[in-house]
């Protein structure tokens, strides 16, 4: 990897850490596990920019380093929100793959991936599965969030491709 490489996903690294850290700031819309998903604006960006194994260990070493800022990792939380980005980058890299969505869309799904990630992992942990039931207010709350993480990485793509030589 060159040095170039290594230092934009270093910033993009930190980004994405600013903006999961600045979202745990902004108060819940009154729906447990509902939010922006601001963090995904980087995967997003570095699945188009570098591919899938820059997003992937961007998406892990995120969510481990925010776990250790936190003081979260062996929390609940902390398993959630790995479950939530680990199922939400692999449903954006199959339909970033098939070619045919927009990256307003690939959001979207990303977005109902990860708060499917985060139901499966809550079921796991409390042993309930009647929270299966939350889902679809979760997927109501995903589709507006993933449109609008979407737009912004779908500009901040046209920004960094312009200013970034990958």
């Amino acid at each position: 990897m060159n040095t170039k490489r290594l230092v934009t996903l270093s910033v993009f690294l930190s980004m994405s850490i600013v903006l999961s850290i600045v979202e745990s700031f902004i108060p819940s819309i009154s729906i447990p596990g509902a939010k922006l998903g601001l963090a995904n604006i980087m995967t997003l960006v570095i699945l188009n920019l570098y591919g899938e194994k820059d997003a992937f260990l961007i998406v892990i070493l995120r969510i481990f380093l925010v776990g250790l800022l936190r003081g979260t990792i062996g929390a609940p939380g902390f398993f959630l929100s790995l479950s939530g980005g680990l199922i939400a980058y692999i449903m954006m890299v199959i339909f970033l793959k098939l070619k045919i969505f927009s990256t307003v869309s690939v959001s979207v799904m990303g977005s109902l991936g990860h708060s499917l990630g985060q139901i499966l992992m809550a079921i796991i942990i409390l042993s309930t599965p009647e929270l299966a039931y939350y889902f679809p207010l979760l997927f109501l709350i995903a589709i507006p969030t993933g449109i609008f993480t979407g737009l912004v990485a779908k500009k901040f793509n046209d920004i960094s491709r312009k200013s970034i030589l990958v």
